[in-house]
């Protein structure tokens, strides 16, 4: 299919260079893959997927976060990490307090209901992604190496492009 769709391309736009799907399909099907992998682990769980990913960093954060620096260390946006910050505030999964060096930005911390909560979750979602990465074997880090490639080649883009 995604053969078929860069020659669909390359007829009707001769000098589209239609070879970026090639990587952007893979990625997008390694997402798919690994969001059917932990899909099972979310029916009925007392937390999302994407609750689980704002709270990880959290559980054994060092240092005090605050929204804006957990939605660049994720790369997500403010407002939607502030929208979820709320909805598992009201739930009892975090606490706010008052940040002292900047009283605009609020200290996020887990409660121990959110610890209950992600310590039940993510090693079973950690076991997933294990189950369905076991194929990997011996070339587990040559993929990982490639990532990472693919990652700061991408990011040095975009943080070239914001400097402009």
């Amino acid at each position: 299919m995604r053969a078929r769709t860069r020659e669909l391309w390359s007829e009707h736009n001769p000098g589209l260079d239609t070879s970026p799907m090639e990587v952007v399909a893979q990625v997008k099907r390694v997402v798919a893959a690994l969001d059917r992998a932990v899909a099972p682990l979310y029916e009925g769980a007392a937390l999302t997927a994407a609750e689980v990913e704002l709270l990880v960093p959290l559980r054994h954060a060092d240092e005090p976060v605050t929204a804006s620096g957990l939605a660049f260390r994720l790369g997500m946006s403010r407002a939607g990490v502030s929208k979820a910050l709320a909805k598992m505030e009201r739930r009892g999964l975090i606490a706010r307090s008052v940040n002292p060096a900047d009283r605009r930005a609020a200290l996020i911390s887990l409660t121990a209901t959110g610890e209950d909560a992600i310590d039940q979750l993510f090693p079973r979602e950690l076991a997933a992604h294990a189950q369905v990465l076991a194929g990997l074997g011996s070339d587990r880090q040559r993929v990982v190496d490639a990532l990472a490639r693919l990652a700061e080649v991408m990011e040095a883009h975009l943080d070239a492009d914001a400097e402009r």
